[in-house]
């Protein structure tokens, strides 16, 4: 297992992505942007948590006694519980405005891959056969009224039932992931992306099997450049940012190099 990775920051914008990676597993986490005024009951900074999380999952995954056999779940409620502990003293962690990340993580283990989805950072699986499956968590994309959603809406669905879950300080929303298997052995490669990329298929209408192609040849870098050059070609689409912070992580299997640049 091989990752090449690429992270870059909207422009003029703090990066509050994350990409991190261990010898069998990569993640990337998406830290949702406060909206001027609000604070969330924490002192912290959108970025502070998403460090935090990621260190505290890479601690559980990198572990050599359980890394591998800790389902990614209960890694990732592991991680969440770590992260509140962090900061339980100086914030308020009942706040439903709380600092939060999507997270998506892919890990082999004995042959297999097994991922996890959490809001809308998915994992693109690219099959020796051709075949482009994209695991994804739509439910942000389903609150009721349609986008632009309100800062009362989100707060008020943000980890509930009916709504949509995100890693912050609800550590069962990690049980509500969406998760899955698939075997190494039919796989030629697998991407986690954060929505600054995804917004390539979703806003733009490149199709998935045409993004999987451009990365499997060019790379995580080559694909952001791609995402700059159509946000400024095109301009907004929809109720998305201008711009956003776009993160990539590339896993490889085969003998072909894990980025080819061209």
């Amino acid at each position: 297992m091989r990752v090449a990775t690429a992270s870059e920051p909207a422009p003029g914008r703090a990066n509050e992505d994350l990409v991190r990676t261990g010898r069998n597993w990569a993640a990337v986490f998406d830290g949702a942007t406060r909206r001027l005024g609000e604070d969330g009951g924490c002192v912290h900074d959108v970025p502070w948590l998403v460090r935090t999380l990621g260190a505290a999952l890479a601690e559980l995954l990198d572990d050599p006694r359980a890394g591998s056999a800790v389902p990614l779940p209960d890694a990732l409620a592991a991680a969440i519980e770590a992260t509140m502990a962090a900061h339980s003293g100086t914030c308020d962690l009942d706040d439903p405005g709380s600092p939060s990340s999507t997270v998506a993580i892919l890990r082999e283990r004995d042959g297999l891959a097994d991922h996890l989805v959490l809001c809308d950072s998915p994992i693109v699986l690219c099959h020796r056969d051709g075949h482009v499956e994209v695991v994804q968590d739509e439910r942000l994309d389903r609150l009721p009224g349609g986008r632009p959603y309100s800062a009362e809406l989100v707060r008020a669905l943000r980890n509930t039932d009916g709504g949509f879950w995100v890693a912050s300080t609800r550590p069962e929303a990690a049980y509500r992931a969406v998760t899955g298997t698939a075997p190494v052995a039919s796989l030629r490669g697998a991407a986690l992306l954060t929505d600054g990329v995804s917004r390539l298929v979703e806003a733009y209408g490149t199709g998935w099997p045409a993004l999987a192609d451009r990365l499997a040849r060019y790379g995580p870098q080559a694909l952001i450049r791609q995402v700059r050059e159509t946000e400024r070609r095109l301009g907004p689409r929809g109720a998305v940012k201008p711009h956003d912070d776009a993160t990539v992580a590339w896993i490889t299997w085969d003998d072909e190099p894990a980025e080819r640049r061209g």
